[in-house]
């Protein structure tokens, strides 16, 4: 329909100029402001005129309209300021910027040393490892011990920045029987192996196998035996070896040196709890007590250790290597010490009567170096009165081990066999392997989390295991004595000195075998990129 509008109307404001602009009607402009004028519409259909009705423009709306048209050269103005102030608002933020990397640059330049590795690359990995620009890296090592044989595969991958290997997860299997118990009979030491490696197999996928470093590093167990019959045992693991789909090189299966073991248990401990930086300071001291050898390993700081050439060595870190103090004795293993012990004054005997056993102890077997022993407490007994925990006396007398005899035996086996290092007591300490083991079995700490003791705490713990007889526990009063007098005279702490005991750390196990993948890994890396 067309519309024909009179001319009496000035202004004619039409439906589609009030529906633009529905604020001038709403808000302070009234119907009332508007006169209604008549004007003709044409129904072309019909050709009848009508006679409609429009709002006309009075004099006082035309007023108000001039006056808001005046308002709108302010409103521009402060559109410009806003403008201005949003332009400040910017400049000032990119300031802030540019001012917050200068203060964190300088704080990278000043603490670098300070900042582990991982801090710095964590949340880019993080990204990178999300978008699955990550390809998984694969390491199977197996730890043949004197005491058993330990498989770990690990799983790692390279870090978006820096090539850095971060452990992601690892499977954890192990067996019993050591694999120098099988000195006589090698083909079957290796075949003990057999589960451990299938069980490898089914942790990684079959498609990574053949890029998949193996190996098998033996420790004191195999140490100990001679030359030709430890070899022996090794060919046997090398043939194995050849039936597995794994990556090995003419290293892959030997005899670790006392030396590597405790570098890479130091270097597995600081890894986990990410303390390893340029700074070496920031690490913590790795005491590992295993079956037939114990290691100690700091990073060397005072002369005292600076000294002892023949005991620094470097560790492997994503920082590059670090100088380490580190000693292996060899001998002062736990279940090698206890050998030493029990036998003391025995000569070929293998029916042992010892101080360090109580009384009630008859005929425990006992197997060393595939030989059997018979051990026994003294035949005279050596009774103490009884009292409770107020020290009042029960009236009775009990038969406890001669702790001044017992421990003169061990004091002089330990002080033979080591010499403290003077830097070692100002160290942050972290014990692993038999310390945690023994001190998980006397109750001192959680046997899943761990904990923290004192060098007191283990030498009480020592005296109540030798006072309070326990026929399943013949050995425990001998061990801790052990460990306590090894901890004191053999490595020189002092009895207030706390010691953090840990089987797992961050829910990975501590063992030298991360320490040995890892560096293994990172000469692959190396060779890879060079």
């Amino acid at each position: 329909m067309l519309f024909k509008f009179s001319l009496r109307a000035k202004y004619i404001i039409c439906p589609p100029f009030i529906w633009a602009f529905p604020s001038i009607i709403n808000s302070d402009i009234s119907r009332e402001t508007f006169n209604h004028e008549e004007i003709e519409r044409i129904d072309i259909n019909q050709g009848v005129p009508i006679t409609i009705k429009i709002m006309t423009m009075t004099s006082e709306l035309r007023r108000r309209t001039k006056l808001r048209e005046q308002n709108v050269r302010p409103q521009m103005s402060s559109k410009k300021h806003k403008h201005s102030r949003k332009e400040f608002s910017i400049q000032t933020s990119l300031l802030c910027l540019i001012l917050s990397g200068t203060i964190l640059t300088l704080f990278g330049i000043l603490y670098i040393d300070s900042i582990p590795w991982h801090i710095g690359t964590f949340v880019i990995d993080k990204v990178a490892f999300n978008f699955g620009y990550h390809k998984p890296i694969y390491a199977v090592v197996i730890d043949a011990g004197s005491t058993g044989s330990r498989v770990l595969a690990y799983t790692f991958h390279e870090s978006y920045i820096g090539s850095n290997l971060v452990l992601d997860k690892e499977l954890f299997k192990y067996n019993k029987v050591g694999l120098s118990s099988f000195v006589d009979n090698p083909n079957e030491g290796a075949k003990s192996l057999q589960v451990l490696l299938e069980e490898a197999k089914k942790e990684i996928p079959q498609k990574y196998w053949s890029n998949t470093t193996l190996l098998l590093k033996a420790t004191a167990g195999l140490r100990l035996l001679p030359a030709k019959k430890a070899e022996n045992l090794l060919q046997s693991v090398r043939n194995l070896f050849e039936l597995y789909p794994f990556m090995k090189g003419p290293n892959s299966v030997e005899i670790m040196d006392g030396t590597d073991e405790g570098i890479y248990s130091w270097f597995t401990v600081n890894y986990l709890l990410n303390r390893i930086s340029a700074n070496p300071s920031y690490t913590v001291a790795a005491l590992d007590l295993g079956g037939g050898s114990t290691q100690v390993t700091f990073a060397a700081l005072a002369p005292s250790s600076l000294r002892h050439k023949d005991r620094l060595h470097f560790a492997p870190s994503p920082r590059g290597n670090i100088p380490v103090y580190t000693h292996s004795f060899l001998g002062l293993g736990l279940k090698a010490a206890r050998h030493a012990i029990l036998t003391h004054n025995q000569g070929n005997s293998t029916h042992i009567i010892s101080e360090c056993v109580n009384h009630i102890i008859t005929d425990q077997k006992f197997i060393y170096g595939n030989q059997v022993y018979y051990v026994s407490g003294p035949k005279e007994k050596f009774l103490t009165k009884q009292t409770n925990s107020n020290n009042i006396y029960l009236g009775e007398e009990v038969p406890v081990v001669n702790m001044v005899k017992c421990a003169s035996i061990i004091r002089n086996f330990v002080q033979k066999n080591s010499k403290p290092p003077e830097e070692l007591p100002n160290k942050v300490i972290y014990a692993f392997s038999y310390y945690f083991d023994k001190a998980a079995e006397a109750g001192l700490i959680d046997p899943v989390t761990g904990g923290s003791v004192t060098l007191f705490d283990l030498k009480a713990a020592a005296t109540d295991a030798c006072q309070y007889p326990n026929v399943d526990q013949p050995f425990l009063c001998l061990d801790l004595s052990f460990i306590a007098i090894l901890l004191e005279n053999g490595l020189g702490l002092k009895p207030e000195t706390p010691i953090n005991l840990f089987k797992k750390i961050n829910g990975h196990e501590i063992s030298w075998a991360l320490g040995a993948a890892y560096d293994s890994l990172r000469k692959d890396i190396h060779l890879i990129n060079t």
